[in-house]
């Protein structure tokens, strides 16, 4: 592929909630553009976005991908990106690349979820967006009722620059209110005619409120409209433009993706309109400075290795040369650069300020690391990703397999920053922890056909302790027989509860009725014994235990024996001193919009949890509770249905409780069953 300049260069991603029509509107660019030869189609499996084994299975998109778009001496990076909440860390990670957004909505659908998700994470970055209002060719689609719903959810300052031509099975075109002409379509080409007269009306009454949104994104333009005087269809252009990189305005486009309409004229307002990379720049000869580049995605693959997304900031990136990993503060030697489109690619020599290549095999380097040169290039702005909250455990089908489990676990997280691996040392768990369900249905299929490795995944065991909440005495005499030398170990141990520690030994022996050197033995058997509580076998804290009494043999007492002697001990000890099972409580933060307050804080009450307080944050409300791990595992889920996935959440441990006696009493039965499934 040639080098294109940074002028030259448009950065964009396509987001919208899912089923919105993003791949299949990429696809017809791409298909304009020449890079296709005919229009894919996602129900096909035949898109070149959407090409992972999963998306062309689910007919979603499940990663940002890369798709770069030759039109008109430019080009323009478009990144695909994921419509569905789980995949948040990808749509993430393609706007730390991206200069702009088109939100596309479904005419039918309206205004959802993730379409105002990502429009108010557009507003608060400041990035120009288009809106392009999709699928005008299906039934019941209406154009005028979503442009109002955009107004009133999104804001006024969204204006229309086309009006559709027909509805449903009779939409044919689009009216371009900025050149006043119809735009007829047919395969990728399309034609331009003067505005028939029963159009001419409502066509001026929407260039009138395009004219006024023009002249309020420049203030000469302003104080020319308001003293009455006309403003050129230039001015106009102007504005607009002006107004849109500024952020100032949204001009709304209309279309099908799928019957390719509409479709070029938004290619086109995306070079004259939406800014370059460097637009913002004063010093625009910034290709001459000091190399500062960051990866924003990272893809694994068994065969050919890791796979960097890089987005240029400053500088030039050459082929076959070494960059500085700040972060890793090592050197990386790479060869090519490649300009990936979909999963093909194309190399090129070099890549200038603002452009977006990957590179193979780099050793160290991951998501959001910055690349440069020692001792020059700062370390860049990385990228924030949600914490995942939705853990399973991850259980092989084959113990052979354990080995390549973990190294694709390793691979996986190092391409997807929203998946993480725990070993849970208490419950022997290897704990996978993602955005949601369908995040991690799609990490284990990715799992078996990328690394050929097949897993069962269950709910997390919770890590429960045992304690005592009353004091006791007991004594254990181990005495055995057996020729020769036999074991003698006779220990006399008070407990006690202990608040603030985990576990303390204390000894009170008088007179030597337990020598010293067998003391540690005693502590070695009590802690033994503490790994698994009489309760529900959980393990015990929280407690003092003393020896304070005890007689030993001269010849059959041993280190074992007594501690022997402990271990029985312990048990018949906790036993007597009320034993407690308890469980790890967590603090919770939940953020949702105001409207669903009322909602959580029930559902928050119906999980045992304890509201501590809510709090503002932006257009937001934040509630603070405390609520069992038990009751949080699959909070993910209930969240999302709760909030129609507009909440989140993020949790930490607090402290150990005591469990109420009833649903102590299911726990303790629980394990009882499965002991005796196990036998």
């Amino acid at each position: 592929m040639r080098v294109y300049t940074s002028n030259k260069i448009r950065n964009v991603g396509i987001l919208a909630h899912g089923g919105s029509g993003k791949t299949s509107l990429v696809e017809a660019m791409l298909f304009n553009a020449g890079h296709t030869t005919r229009l894919g189609r996602v129900d096909d499996g035949t898109t070149l976005t959407d090409y992972l084994p999963e998306e062309i299975k689910r007919k979603v998109t499940v990663s940002a991908t890369l798709a770069p778009v030759e039109w008109k001496e430019h080009k323009v990076n478009i990144l695909d990106t994921p419509g569905y909440a789980d995949f948040i860390g990808e749509v993430k990670s393609a706007r730390r690349a991206i200069e702009s957004v088109i939100l596309v909505v479904d005419c039918v659908a309206g205004v959802e979820v993730q379409t105002e998700v990502q429009w108010e994470a557009t507003k608060n970055e400041g990035k120009a967006c288009f809106i392009f209002v999709n699928k005008l060719e299906k039934e019941n689609a209406n154009y005028y009722s979503v442009l109002d719903k955009l107004k009133e959810k999104l804001g006024n300052n969204i204006v229309p620059v086309m009006l559709p031509i027909g509805t449903e099975d009779n939409f044919t075109g689009v009216v371009d209110l900025i050149k006043l002409k119809v735009c007829n379509f047919e395969g990728n080409k399309y034609n331009e005619l003067s505005v028939p007269d029963d159009l001419k009306e409502e066509v001026n009454k929407y260039r009138e409120a395009l004219v006024e949104a023009a002249a309020e994104g420049d203030d000469v333009l302003l104080m020319k409209y308001l003293e009455g005087e006309s403003l050129t269809d230039e001015e106009v252009f102007n504005g607009l433009k002006k107004g849109v990189k500024n952020a100032k305005i949204v001009p709304v486009f209309c279309g099908s993706a799928l019957e390719n309409i509409g479709v070029q004229p938004l290619m086109n307002a995306i070079i004259e309109m939406l800014p370059s990379p460097v637009d913002n720049i004063e010093d625009k000869d910034i290709s001459k400075e000091t190399l500062s580049a960051v990866v924003f995605k990272t893809l694994a693959d068994p065969f050919v290795g890791k796979l960097n997304f890089v987005k240029v900031i400053r500088g030039v990136l050459k082929s076959d040369s070494t960059v500085y990993n700040v972060n890793k503060q090592r050197d990386e030697r790479y060869s090519s650069l490649l300009v990936m489109r979909g999963k093909n690619q194309e190399t090129v020599s070099e890549a200038q300020t603002g452009d977006i290549v990957a590179i193979a095999k780099l050793a160290s380097t991951s998501t959001g690391d910055t690349l440069g040169v020692r001792d020059k290039t700062e370390e860049l702005e990385g990228i924030n990703f949600p914490n995942p909250t939705f853990p399973v455990v991850v259980e092989t089908k084959s113990r052979n397999d354990e080995d390549k489990v973990g190294t694709a676990l390793v691979r996986l997280t190092e391409e997807d920053p929203t998946l993480k691996v725990e070993k849970n040392t208490e419950t022997k768990e290897t704990i996978l922890v993602g955005m949601g369900e369908t995040h991690l249905d799609i990490i284990i299929e990715r799992m078996k056909k990328k690394f050929g490795v097949e897993v069962n995944t269950r709910t997390p065991r919770v890590p429960y302790r045992e304690t005592i909440r009353g004091k006791a005495e007991c004594e254990y005499k181990h005495k055995k027989q057996s020729g020769g030398h036999g074991q003698y170990g006779h220990v006399k141990l008070r407990f006690e509860p202990l608040p603030d520690k985990d576990f303390e030994f204390d000894e009170k022996i008088f007179g030597g009725s337990v020598p010293k050197n067998y003391h540690p033995a005693v502590e070695k058997g009590i802690r033994e014994a503490m790994a698994e509580g009489t309760l529900a076998g959980y393990p015990v804290t929280n407690i003092k235990v003393t020896l304070y009494d005890g007689s030993y043999h001269d010849v059959d007492s041993s280190e074992m024996s007594f501690k022997i002697a402990a271990k029985m001990c312990f048990k018949k000890g906790v036993e007597k001193a009320k034993p407690v099972l308890m469980e790890p409580m967590m603090n919770v933060k939940v953020q949702v919009p105001e409207q669903y307050m009322g909602d959580i804080i029930s559902d928050l009450n119906g999980k045992r949890g304890r509201i501590l307080g809510m709090e503002p944050q932006g257009e937001c409300q934040v509630v603070k509770a405390q609520v069992p791990l038990s009751e949080m595992y699959r909070y993910a889920i209930d969240l999302k249905s709760i909030t129609q996935g507009r909440g989140s959440f993020s949790m930490e441990f607090a402290q150990y409780e005591d469990v109420p006696a009833q649903t102590a009493k299911e726990i303790i039965e629980n394990v009882e069953k499965q002991k005796e499934q196990e036998k």
